[in-house]
């Protein structure tokens, strides 16, 4: 029997971690980072619930840090076997954790200078770069449709889940004494609508899903509404003589805002004078799309110009990339007249901070909410009506007019994460994972309702024998 414990995103969002332990073979889902305010984050630095020295192998779905962030710690804590991906995502998790731990390593820096004048013993950093490029040297490229064994009798087999470059759904059959049985991780589902990427796949058989259900309470916005408002957006906000902020993932999102904003270029709706793309991630992961297009949607990649790879400006004319510190500073004296996109996509961290602090108190600014607000961050507080917010420990009101735009996100919508379940053969064991606990069960009654299929919401830490 095969045993399989829920570590990590049981009846929340982030933090994704499943252990899968059968005949000796110890295998680990995901080693995701909690996100959404100090005290999620708190836990980042928790001791690993298993020892990370006893693990056999880790399979990763995609390269979001919500999936790979704490991987160096567990390097750092002893971990020393193969990491499982695709090759994409291995590229980039070179991007990713590189800047979580530069990051990571400033915040720590910084904490040790104020406890130095306090008196205060230092603190140690949870990895370094070191164990960055531990993480790196691990990683085993595994393409999609082919299989790659585990220990001998676990097989391994990426299907396309279409989130973003490199993501999976994760299918691990364990071969044992009594048969074989078969387990299927959905990581994170694409929205078939979202451009750039194509349509997930579908798997037909399984002992037992793991589903996420980020957004199992809801359907998105057609993209078409979407683009509408974001349209409008922008021409209040050149009325009102107002900037434009957009806080946006590195990865995925800010690539499919470049290609939104070109459509509107191309129809004459952009009338702001300069676009920023002020992400040094986000610059370079765009580049590192290019590498893949094989990846994209073709039908979407032929609406770009041919020459978007070399040069992202001559689809977007009026886009500045600002990788140098000092560019960024300098969009700040700038009042009116341009749309800033940046990082981090919640607001709880990158340059997108100093924006907000520049503009979220004039009224005549916009700002604009295309992904996913967790809990605790301070782009959660913005998008559901907070009249002053805290920046670099500062008071701010809120009086920038706030935009949420659901059609561009990168996650199923609750019919997309149906149809995906209801290609399954029955009976199979649903296990509802990477939502919040109303989301979840919004998803749960519809399965049961629609599909006849038992799905179950587990807890943190909770096992199940299969």
């Amino acid at each position: 029997m095969a045993k399989l414990t829920f570590w990590g995103a049981a009846q929340e969002v982030t933090g994704s971690c499943h252990l899968i332990e059968t005949d000796g073979v110890r295998i680990l889902l995901d080693c995701g980072m909690h996100q959404g305010g100090k005290q999620a984050e708190r836990r980042n630095g928790e001791p690993f619930p298993f020892n990370p020295r006893q693990l056999d192998a880790v399979v990763l779905s995609h390269g979001h840090l919500d999936h790979s962030g704490l991987l160096p710690r567990l390097f750092r804590e002893g971990y020393k076997g193969p990491v499982f991906c695709t090759e994409a995502t291995r590229n980039l998790l070179a991007i990713m954790l590189e800047d979580a731990a530069g990051i990571h390593l400033r915040d720590v820096e910084w904490e040790n200078r104020r406890r130095k004048r306090a008196g205060k013993p230092e603190i140690e950093p949870w990895y370094t770069m070191e164990d960055v490029l531990h993480v790196l040297e691990h990683c085993v490229g595994v393409p999609y449709h082919e299989t790659r064994t585990i220990n001998g009798h676990v097989k391994l087999y990426f299907y396309d889940a279409c989130h973003i470059i490199g993501s999976a759904i994760v299918e691990l059959r364990i071969e044992e004494k009594g048969g074989s049985k078969k387990l299927v991780f959905s990581g994170d589902l694409g929205n078939p609508d979202a451009v750039l990427m194509k349509d997930p796949e579908f798997v037909t058989d399984a002992d037992v899903v793991l589903m996420e259900g980020t957004y199992g309470d809801r359907n998105h916005r057609t993209l078409d509404n979407t683009l509408e408002e974001l349209g409008e957006a922008l021409a209040q906000a050149n009325q009102d003589k107002g900037n434009v902020l957009i806080p946006a993932f590195a990865v995925g999102r800010t690539q499919e805002m470049l290609f939104h904003l070109g459509v509107l270029y191309k129809q004459g709706r952009v009338p702001q004078q300069k676009i920023f793309l002020d992400s040094p991630m986000g610059i370079e992961v765009t580049r590192l799309y290019t590498e893949y297009m094989d990846l994209l949607d073709p039908d979407d990649l032929k609406k770009v110009s041919a020459k978007l790879g070399d040069d992202p400006k001559s689809y977007l004319p009026m886009l500045t990339l600002t990788e140098d510190t000092e560019d960024s500073m300098a969009i700040n004296r700038i009042k009116d007249g341009v749309v800033i996109i940046a990082g981090s996509g919640m607001c709880n961290g990158g340059r997108i901070r100093h924006h907000l602090k520049h503009n979220i108190w004039r009224d005549e600014c916009h700002i604009v909410f295309p992904g996913f607000q967790a809990r605790g961050t301070l782009g959660r507080q913005i998008v559901e009506g907070d009249k002053h917010v805290k920046i670099f420990g500062q008071d701010f009101v809120v009086r920038a007019k706030i935009h949420t735009l659901g059609g561009f996100s990168a996650h199923a919508g609750q019919s997309e994460l149906m149809e995906w379940a209801s290609h399954f053969k029955q009976p199979t064991r649903f296990y509802l994972v990477h939502g919040e606990p109303d989301a979840l069960e919004v998803l749960q009654q519809k399965l049961q309702s629609k599909l006849g299929i038992s799905a179950e919401i587990p807890a943190e830490g909770t096992s199940i024998v299969f």
